[in-house]
């Protein structure tokens, strides 16, 4: 079977790239190969094509496959909130104070996530006439998103980015970027637009409902794990990141533990939905159990 994540060597998806690793999917019965499809966007239209059977993302991708959402269900939560910062560069005169007057920057944003800022600026009362929002150059293709933005923000290429807590501490610890937003702690009503989740197809549910609980309950141990004990993030941070993320890794995720929580609250879905109505992907509004798989809610 095949689980996807939109970025690897990044905090975003972690509990399900654990989950694969540290054998929690195998050990439920589960041959699991982990997969790295970017962006989001087309990791979410390959799940609706049976190109892949699970998919670790933004919760809000379905709507870029089906704008009713289709017959995608997301199984559980791999961390609470809107999980992106808002990095600039360290010279650049803003502060989240003066956020709404931020103009005439180049911000690297990936698509899918790119919506979750749009919206975040919005909210601000940034006007998005005033700023470039576009993909990180060299993100084509399957790349870790997040180092790369880092990168590409230290070569000058872009004045900011909008990316996952890898490629923020990265930008950070080389004196390439400042942190002006991070959603998931500071994003007030921006910080339910999304968050991260495992997701399937309706028809896996249906039809094969031993399967996803099996992979419900890989990811709930997984989480588990993390927050028993931390070091198990660097052993798979050294297993699958370069020498410096691996490193990185277990402090990133620990900082993230108290939101390692599998449910999918009524809130949360409908903080979900109203993001995919306002942000202009969907005219629909489907319900809760349109949107999550309830019959596994006894595994959270």
């Amino acid at each position: 079977m095949r689980l996807a994540v939109p970025d690897l060597v990044s905090n975003s998806y972690f509990p399900a790239i654990a989950a694969a690793e540290l054998g929690y999917l195998r050990d439920e019965g589960l041959d699991v190969e982990l997969d790295l499809l970017f962006p989001v966007t087309d990791a979410a239209v390959a799940l609706r094509e049976g190109e892949i059977d699970f998919l670790a993302g933004c919760a809000h991708a379905p709507f870029y496959a089906d704008p009713g959402w289709g017959d995608t269900r997301l199984l559980a939560s791999l961390a609470g909130n809107m999980y992106w910062f808002l990095v600039v560069r360290p010279d650049l005169d803003v502060t989240r104070e003066t956020l709404p007057k931020l103009r005439d920057v180049r911000i690297g944003a990936a698509p899918g996530p790119d919506l979750g800022l749009r919206r975040l600026l919005e909210t601000e009362g940034v006007d998005l006439a005033n700023v470039a929002i576009a993909p990180v150059p060299g993100t084509a293709g399957n790349v870790s998103f997040g180092v790369t933005a880092a990168q590409a923000l230290r070569d000058g290429e872009i004045d900011a980015f909008w990316a996952n807590g890898m490629g923020t501490e990265v930008a950070v610890r080389t004196g390439a970027g400042k942190v002006i937003v991070d959603a998931r702690r500071e994003g007030g009503e921006a910080a339910l637009f999304t968050f991260p989740a495992l997701m399937t197809s309706g028809r896996m549910v249906r039809e094969q409902p031993e399967t996803t609980a099996a992979a419900v309950r890989g990811i709930v141990r997984a989480q588990r794990e993390l927050r028993r004990d931390i070091t198990l993030a660097t052993k798979v941070g050294r297993a699958l990141f370069p020498e410096m993320e691996a490193e990185l890794i277990a402090g990133l995720i620990e900082r993230d533990l108290g939101y390692y929580d599998p449910a999918i609250s009524p809130e949360a879905a409908a903080g979900l939905i109203a993001f995919g109505r306002a942000s202009g992907l969907t005219e629909r509004e489907p319900g809760y159990d349109d949107v999550v798989a309830a019959s596994l809610r006894d595994l959270w």
